[in-house]
């Protein structure tokens, strides 16, 4: 390689003089990993008080606890990521550090403020009315109707998102919305995408309910995030428009699975519980009708820098082959983000992103959850095996 970029690539390469040689020998050797779904920046759902963090720590906390995240996040073999949400637009900020080499991290597109009604999954609930001395709008992403819809990813797109992200339905860390019901109408999430495309930019759309699952992806969104409660119908409609499902498995296990009771809220572990149940089947039904899966875990739900646990989920849950797996978190999510010029495949003249693990993954998909070196754009950020 020269620089950040693959020069050459094959058994017979020259090495020319005075070139560094890294020995992975014994590795299987991949491209860098990417995640479709974190929230780098902010405390971990489970961590201290994450409950109140709203009214007790500012964006610029969540910014610090991003250098941290971003970190963990490279060495887990994570070479790029989508940030699909982040207070005070940390996410950019944290971007634009890493960028400049100012602190270690993963490549970054950042969504800024996901976008949602009031009241809804994206809107910050359960508090008295007043506290912030106004109600959110558009430069937080809280928007209803059109007119608003249209000036909150005007605003987002001002301030730095490379990608928007709304929420089409309900969620589980929400208070006082169902998981599952839809809350953007249709025409409205067409109104969205349509703004979004005009500034150049694709759209994930958080979605639980199929109802709102098919709304978004008729209305022309590039992923729908979760899917949970995908049915049949769901996935038909899905695979019609070319939609990409970005199935957050881990995120499932984290909020429903063994002892999320003693971490959540009682209402979360309820919700929690239910999307958990219904996504072990979503999936399976994705799987067979044929939807494109790209991986996204919503690392930010459970500690950062265990994201490779997803590859395992992607296998055990939804019947991919670990090959399938693998794709899922390099060239397919290299796809969904519209990088698969630069990152996704060991190729001449793409960036030059690699990871490697000690024996085989296709045998034991397990092993990527133990990463030995990592590269990215030519810079050894982790390195296991010796550097004559």
């Amino acid at each position: 390689m020269r620089g950040e970029r693959i020069e050459r690539l094959g058994p017979g390469v020259a090495i020319p003089p005075g070139a560094r040689v890294i020995d992975l020998t014994g590795h299987t050797v991949l491209p860098g990993f990417v995640d479709g779904h974190v929230h780098l920046a902010g405390r971990t759902t489970g961590e201290g008080d994450w409950v109140h963090g709203l009214v007790t720590e500012s964006a610029a906390d969540n910014a610090i606890y991003g250098v941290v995240n971003a970190r963990r996040t490279l060495l887990a073999g994570f070479t790029t990521v989508r940030n699909v949400g982040a207070r005070g637009f940390a996410d950019v900020a944290l971007r634009n550090a890493i960028n400049a080499g100012r602190v270690p991290g993963p490549r970054i597109q950042a969504a800024a403020h996901p976008l949602g009604i009031s009241g809804g999954h994206c809107d910050d609930n359960g508090y008295v009315p007043g506290l912030f001395g106004r109600e959110p709008g558009p430069l937080e992403g809280i928007a209803d109707g059109a007119g608003q819809i249209r000036q909150a990813v005007r605003t987002q797109v001002k301030y730095g998102a490379d990608v928007i992200k709304f929420c089409a339905t309900g969620g589980v860390l929400s208070q006082g919305d169902d998981v599952g019901a839809q809350q953007y109408s249709e025409e409205e999430m067409r109104v969205l995408v349509e703004t979004a495309r005009l500034a150049g930019r694709r759209v994930a759309a958080h979605a639980h309910g199929s109802e709102g699952i098919m709304a978004a992806a008729r209305a022309g969104v590039t992923s729908v995030e979760h899917g949970s409660f995908m049915t049949e119908e769901a996935a038909r409609v899905m695979v019609e428009h070319g939609t990409w499902l970005v199935p957050t498995l881990m995120a499932g296990e984290a909020v429903g699975g063994p002892g999320s009771e003693a971490r959540l809220p009682a209402w979360a572990a309820r919700k929690g519980r239910m999307a958990w149940e219904a996504m072990q089947r979503g999936i399976r039904t994705s799987v067979r009708a044929g939807v494109r899966i790209a991986l996204g875990t919503d690392a930010g739900v459970f500690p950062h820098g265990t994201n490779a646990r997803e590859f395992e989920l992607l296998v055990n849950l939804g019947g991919l082959t670990p090959m399938q797996a693998i794709q899922a978190g390099t060239m397919n999510a290299a796809t969904l983000l519209g990088m698969e010029r630069d990152i996704g495949s060991l190729e001449e003249g793409k960036l030059a992103d690699i990871v490697a693990v000690a024996g085989d993954p296709l045998a034991d998909i397990t092993r990527l959850q133990r990463i030995e070196f990592v590269m990215k754009g030519g810079e050894v950020t982790r390195a296991a095996a010796p550097t004559p």
